[in-house]
């Protein structure tokens, strides 16, 4: 009841203004908030209704004209916010486009087999130690272990050549590496996997860039590694 009042008495005040209410319905409304202009028509009004034995308060004439001045700041910032924004997008688009064709290292524990040649990933070694990396099948298949020594803390490159523990060349397909570090105290740990793979294409959305990567499908902007 009590707010049925209160919209029925700001109704009545924005009436003796000459302003359409926020309930208004007014089918020629165009928009439901309050600019600098409006502002200026409602001081104008209040200093034409004022009563003459009691003039409006100095102060009070200052906060409004400090009012308007915000709205019209907020306003100017949120055009140039919205134009660095579409700048950015534009930026972004124009960065990945020049990627597509180059090979990005990225983050993945996915391995893409030919019908020949390598596969070949990096991991980060913690201290000095050897890193060993098992490859499985799709099918979750043990088929391999590889093992290189981390002569420091850093990066470590390893290479599958394709064949299983045995010396067979294994199918083309996709394969999975897991890595892990073991230290001179015989201390494990697992390790990220990091791929290279080319740029087929790129895809802008609504919270950034997407490269699309050949074999090991799609991945953020920001995850990107190194380029080549």
């Amino acid at each position: 009841m009590t707010t049925a009042v209160n919209n029925q008495t700001n109704q009545d005040v924005y009436a003796a203004l000459g302003l359409n209410g926020p309930n208004s319905n007014n089918k020629n409304k165009k928009k439901d908030t309050l600019d600098q202009a409006d502002f200026l028509r409602l001081m104008t009004q209040q200093l034409q209704h004022q009563d003459p034995l009691k003039p409006m308060d100095n102060t009070q004439m200052v906060a409004q004209m400090a009012q308007m001045s915000t709205v019209q700041g907020i306003t100017d910032l949120n055009k140039t916010v919205k134009g660095f924004q579409e700048s950015m997008a534009s930026d972004q688009v124009l960065r990945g486009a020049a990627l597509v064709g180059h090979n990005v290292l990225v983050p993945s524990p996915k391995m893409v087999l030919g019908k020949e040649g390598d596969v070949s990933g990096v991991v980060a070694a913690p201290s000095a130690g050897f890193v060993t990396v098992d490859i499985t099948d799709d099918k979750g298949n043990k088929v391999t272990q590889i093992s290189v020594e981390a002569k420091a803390a850093g990066e470590v490159t390893f290479k599958w050549d394709g064949k299983d523990s045995a010396g067979n060349r294994m199918p083309a397909g996709d394969y999975t590496a897991t890595a892990k570090h073991t230290d001179a105290a015989n201390k494990e740990t697992k390790l990220s996997t990091y791929m290279q793979a080319p740029v087929e294409s790129v895809t802008v959305g609504s919270d950034g860039l997407y490269l699309n990567l050949k074999g090991l499908g799609t991945a953020p902007m920001s995850y990107v590694l190194r380029v080549s």
